[in-house]
C-alpha cells in the first residue's frame, strides 16, 4: 500500500500569483490555493519526498510529518529544489545526513546552490546532504521500493519522472519519448502536469495532458503543476472525463 499526499499543486508562482486580481487568485476557496508542486509517498516503513521547493517548510509543518527517509529531485529549477535548507530539522532528529536522490546534472547544481552545506568545515547547523546519483537507465531502491526514473521533456530541458509500484509522478513535462512512456503503462494512479488551457511551450496543457492519460490507460489521473490560467478548481473538474482528477493540496491518495 502506498499513501500519496499532494504537499503542493502549483506552478512556479504559487497560487494566487502575488498582485494578481483574477479569478482564480482571488477566489477564497482553500482548493484554490496551491503551493508549489510537491509529493509526500509513504509504504512501508518508508517516507520520501518528489521534490522540495520554496514551500517545503511550510507544507511539511501543514503535512505533520516526523520523519523523511529521502528526497527525490525530479530536475534543478528553483521550484523544485529552494527549500532544501529547511532539511536541517531532520537531520537533527534522524541524526543523520538526509539522502537527495537526482540525475548528477542536478546534484552538481545543488552543489553549487547551497555550497555551505558541503564546506570543508562548515558552520554548525548547516544542513547535510548524502548525494546519490540517479541513473536513467535502471531502477533503484528507497527502502524495500524499486522506483523506476522515467525521462521526459520540459522543453528542451530533461526532467525526471518516477514509477513507484503503480503510482506514476511527473511534473514539468512537455513530451514523452514512446520508449519512455512504456514504462509508465499499466500505471493505475498517474500525476501529470497540467499547466493551463492554452498550449505551453514546455508544458502539457489540459487538453494535452488529458490526452496523454488516456493513452496511458491508467486508472485514475491527477493534475497537477497548476497556474492560475488553468481556471478555478470547481469549474475545471466539471469539465474533465471520467478518471481525470483536479489535484489539489492536502489531497490524500491510496494506492
Amino acid at each position: 500500500m502506498i499513501r500519496a499526499t499532494f504537499l503542493g499543486t502549483g506552478t512556479s508562482q504559487g497560487v494566487p500569483v502575488i498582485g494578481c486580481e483574477c479569478l482564480v487568485c482571488k477566489s477564497p476557496q482553500a482548493r484554490d490555493k496551491r503551493l508549489r508542486s510537491s509529493l509526500f509517498v509513504a509504504y512501508d516503513e518508508t517516507h520520501l519526498v518528489i521534490d522540495a521547493g520554496p514551500d517545503f517548510r511550510q507544507q511539511m509543518l501543514r503535512a505533520g510529518e516526523q520523519r523523511l527517509d529521502a528526497i527525490l529531485l525530479t530536475h534543478e529549477h528553483n521550484d523544485h529544489v529552494a527549500g532544501l535548507d529547511d532539511v536541517r530539522p531532520f537531520n537533527f532528529r534522524q541524526h543523520r545526513d538526509m539522502p537527495i536522490l537526482a540525475e548528477p546534472r542536478v546534484l552538481s547544481e545543488i552543489t553549487t546552490r547551497f555550497a555551505y552545506a558541503f564546506a570543508e568545515v562548515p558552520y554548525p547547523g548547516a544542513p547535510r546532504f548524502n548525494r546519490i546519483p540517479i541513473a536513467l537507465d535502471q531502477p533503484f531502491f528507497v527502502g524495500k521500493q524499486p522506483i523506476t526514473p522515467i525521462r521526459v521533456w520540459h522543453g528542451q530541458m530533461p526532467v525526471l519522472g518516477f514509477r513507484l509500484d503503480e503510482l506514476t509522478y511527473i511534473t514539468d513535462a512537455k513530451s514523452i519519448s514512446e520508449e519512455e512512456l512504456e514504462k509508465i503503462r499499466g500505471t493505475k494512479v498517474l500525476i501529470l502536469n497540467a499547466l493551463r488551457q492554452e498550449p505551453h511551450s514546455t508544458h502539457l496543457h489540459l487538453d494535452a495532458a488529458i490526452e496523454l492519460a488516456q493513452e496511458v490507460g491508467a486508472e485514475q489521473t491527477y493534475f497537477t503543476h497548476i497556474s492560475h490560467s488553468l481556471g478555478t478548481y470547481q469549474c475545471v473538474s466539471e469539465m474533465l472525463p471520467e478518471g481525470c482528477f483536479l489535484a489539489y493540496d492536502g489531497l490524500t491518495i491510496m494506492i
